[in-house]
């Protein structure tokens, strides 16, 4: 229905599978799936039925302009005494996601047979499996960032149709997985074999409060988008002059805790930007979401799906079982998958929508420590094997 050269449509079409899921949600069964998972799912179907096209310069723009947005929107609302508090408990359960995605890799290695799947005569038939596991390892440790720098280590971005197959598999499964964190915490079931979540301290809490009660204004949004754009700005130029492009939401992150902690009243100030972040985010869910092409992965490479679906299964698996010995909470244990599966930008945007708002900036930073150990790890097992 709308070409990827129609900018404007794609965008109007993701704004309002956000809006339909923001709707949706109110019913039971939307409140049970919640909108995170609608949108998700409605992406995906609009994208396979030919409603919205799979690739398009409007998603390349939500990626690059917008997710940055994301970042500082959400993390206006914590400071460097919360992040002490919280944030390793976290980076612990973000090493158990990780450890869970290397044993993932190597069920998934033992049990099928990867060396046919890349094609191109130019890669080493040898290092084919290698190659292959090295780059689903550094996708589901932190993020696409990871998976675009091992196709080039290993050489797989040369072979067009087995790369397209793979990165159609992989947003679609991390779509699905997505959604699939989304559910299970409301799984009674589940959720009381973890110890229970604990609230906000009273400091956060109180915070959250006069957030609320803040009126949101046309000043108040507007301030909101500035300082977000800013902070973004100001981070891209700082990066570029310390030569550290990779390290983009490292600054990003740190710029904005720091003045999250200076400023306190900040926050106030900027009324209503988190939930404007929620907003975006969710035009962001539906971008990664389109990105599921069903068609090619099917017919290039049926067998990604078991490799996927192995990999992330013994990776839930792994987080559940050892995250319960370990004590931690399922807040934590799901923000620290998100980060580790999706990146630095789907984990903190999952705890907003979630309410888990003391899991909003570790997500971001155990995010980001997956883009530093995702491709380094990758790259290691893929040298090693």
């Amino acid at each position: 229905m709308f070409s990827p050269d129609n900018h404007l449509g794609i965008f109007a079409a993701l704004m309002g599978l956000s809006a339909l899921a923001f709707w949706l949600e109110n019913p039971r069964l939307g409140s049970l799936l919640t909108g995170t998972v609608l949108v998700i799912l409605m992406a995906i179907v609009a994208a396979n039925t030919g409603i919205i096209p799979h690739q398009a310069p409007t998603y390349d723009f939500v990626f690059l302009y917008l997710v940055p947005v994301l970042i500082p929107l959400f993390l206006l609302q914590g400071d460097i005494r919360r992040l002490l508090r919280e944030a390793s408990r976290t980076a612990l359960a973000f090493l158990v996601a990780s450890t869970g995605t290397l044993l993932g890799v190597m069920v998934a290695v033992s049990f099928l047979d990867l060396s046919g799947l890349a094609m191109n005569a130019e890669i080493d038939p040898s290092r084919k499996e290698s190659a292959i596991a090295g780059l689903f390892a550094a996708t589901y440790i932190g993020g696409s960032v990871n998976y675009a720098a091992l196709g080039e280590m290993t050489g797989l971005s040369r072979d067009a149709s087995f790369f397209s197959a793979a990165t159609a598999a992989d947003n679609l499964f991390s779509a699905l997985f997505l959604s699939v964190l989304g559910l299970l915490p409301g799984i009674h079931w589940l959720a009381r074999r973890f110890r229970p979540h604990p609230p906000a301290t009273p400091v956060i809490a109180t915070e959250w409060k006069d957030e609320q009660q803040r009126p949101v204004t046309p000043t108040s949004l507007c301030t909101a988008l500035a300082v977000s754009t800013l902070l973004v700005t100001i981070s891209d130029a700082l990066s570029a002059w310390l030569a550290f492009s990779e390290g983009r939401y490292i600054v990003l992150t740190l710029i904005t805790l720091g003045i999250a902690t200076l400023i306190p009243r900040l926050r106030l100030w900027c009324s209503g930007g988190f939930e404007l972040g929620v907003v975006l985010s969710f035009a962001f869910f539906a971008s990664i979401a389109a990105g599921a092409d069903v068609a090619a992965m099917l017919s290039v490479a049926p067998i990604l799906i078991g490799l996927v679906t192995l990999l992330l299964a013994t990776h839930l698996v792994c987080l559940l079982v050892v995250g319960h010995w370990l004590k931690l909470t399922l807040p934590e244990l799901l923000t620290a998958s998100n980060a580790a599966v999706l990146g630095a930008t789907t984990a903190p945007a999952m705890a907003a929508a979630k309410g888990w708002h003391d899991q909003i900036t570790p997500g971001v930073l155990v995010g980001v420590l997956g883009y530093s150990l995702g491709t380094l790890i990758g790259g290691l097992l893929f040298s090693l094997m």
